[in-house]
């Protein structure tokens, strides 16, 4: 009759949908129920004998031993909360209550999968630290550098990359990378992967036993590779990158369900990216010659101001030079507007190479340009480069196949000596370039 009881309550215990475990004092499992295979995807059999901690996360491992501690010394334990991994590689989070019997020598133990609930409860909690980030990083950098611990409370996300596409030079770029255990290198896996994504506006899983992953990316992996979890970065109906992430663990895998994860955290992160990018670039313009890509004269002024005032400090000099192009007219006039820009940006970039880092070249509209040199010690630094200047630009200069000259007026302010303001250096920088002019030009005066 008791074998029959035991029978029917053994029988009862399976129909539980939470699994019941019994561990003896080495941590072993003694006994599980059936809803163990559901919870932990291991068969009866598989579990018995098997040690608890060697399914329980790696990170989750140092408290779970510190809480059957607890429980051995008897505190039984109500709600513990811990992650283990499933047979297929999955991470389910599972709540225990459990005590001890003295009787036996036993720890027994209900588990609950409660692995949706902390999904939606992370979900959550990611929706807003995702929004936190998207309004308070200054930059893009900052705010992947924000998202990458985020997206590791979701998922496995040891190396964590984010790839923005450039459609005009149809380039990858690696805006993020980073890696728990190998900072700043860039996988040629998440490469191709990037590149798969980009073209087909999908996810990709992969591994090398994935059915998904497409024929032409599995010479990428070998049996010992890591699982790469991918997904498109959409945004206004585009796709403007790609985010990675790759499993820490050998054997372990990315499933559907952290996909989905994954998706949801690009969709919040695409949108924070395209409005940081139209930041960036209404910034950019604002501060920027959109022709020639120089400084304009609202940046210049800003430059201009903190050199003076470093002067001032420090009892330096600058200079400021003023340049402009004679006879430019008439390349509009012959050639058309668009020879007549293609020369500018050429002027452009021959000035650039003419100055230090340090100093500033731009463009404050038509043909005429500035140049800012910090802290010259004598005249003679700024005439050597108005020197330079007249040579770069006196070098032949194709508009189709006809070199046509460009003959520069330059005129040379310093601070102190002929000015101690912004407007004033401005004044009689561009009176010394009139003065060049009615030399006949291609010079600098003083």
């Amino acid at each position: 009759m008791e074998t029959n009881n035991y029978a029917a309550l053994a029988g009862i215990v399976d129909m539980l949908l939470d699994a019941i475990c019994v561990v003896d004092p080495q941590g072993r499992y003694v006994y599980v129920s059936a809803a163990c295979e559901r919870v932990f995807g291991y068969t009866q059999q598989e579990l018995i004998g098997t040690q608890m901690l060697d399914l329980v996360h790696p990170l989750d491992r140092e408290r779970t031993l510190a809480a059957a501690r607890e429980v051995m010394d008897g505190q039984p334990k109500l709600h513990f909360e811990n992650r283990y991994i499933r047979k297929d590689g999955r991470v389910v989070h599972i709540m225990w209550s459990a005590r001890w019997s003295a009787d036996n020598q036993m720890r027994i133990a209900v588990a609950r999968d409660v692995t949706e609930r902390k999904r939606s409860e992370l979900l959550r909690t990611a929706l807003f630290e995702i929004s936190e980030a998207a309004h308070s990083a200054e930059n893009l950098p900052g705010l992947f550098r924000r998202l990458h611990p985020i997206i590791g409370t979701l998922l496995p996300a040891q190396n964590f990359s984010v790839v923005l596409f450039d459609p005009l030079l149809e380039q990858l770029s690696f805006a993020w990378h980073g890696d728990e255990k190998d900072a700043g290198r860039e996988s040629p896996v998440a490469e191709a992967l990037a590149w798969e994504i980009v073209k087909t506006g999908k996810a990709v899983i992969c591994a090398t036993n994935s059915e998904r992953l497409p024929e032409h990316l599995r010479h990428w992996l070998g049996e010992a590779q890591p699982s790469w979890l991918g997904v498109p970065l959409d945004a206004q109906g585009q796709t403007i990158g790609a985010m990675l992430v790759m499993a820490p663990a050998q054997g372990a895998h990315y499933s559907a369900s952290d996909e989905e994860l994954l998706q949801f955290v690009a969709v919040q992160a695409a949108a924070a990216i395209y409005r940081q990018q139209m930041h960036e670039r209404l910034k950019h313009m604002a501060q920027f010659d959109q022709l020639t890509g120089l400084p304009n004269r609202l940046l210049l002024q800003d430059r201009l101001l903190i050199a003076l005032e470093q002067a001032r400090i420090s009892n330096g000099r600058l200079a400021v030079l003023y340049l402009d192009l004679d006879k430019f007219k008439q390349v509009n006039d012959t050639f058309g507007h668009a020879a007549g820009d293609q020369l500018l940006q050429e002027v452009a970039q021959r000035l650039s190479r003419c100055v230090r880092e340090a100093d500033t070249v731009a463009r404050i509209g038509g043909d005429e340009f500035i140049v800012l040199l910090n802290r010259i010690m004598r005249d003679e630094d700024a005439a050597t480069v108005a020197k330079k200047i007249l040579l770069a630009l006196n070098e032949p200069m194709y508009l189709g196949d006809v070199d046509w000259p460009i003959k520069p007026s330059i005129g040379i302010a310093y601070y102190p000596e002929d000015a101690t303001d912004l407007g004033q250096l401005f004044r009689r920088a561009d009176e010394s370039m009139y003065e060049a002019k009615k030399q006949g030009g291609n010079r600098y005066s003083p």
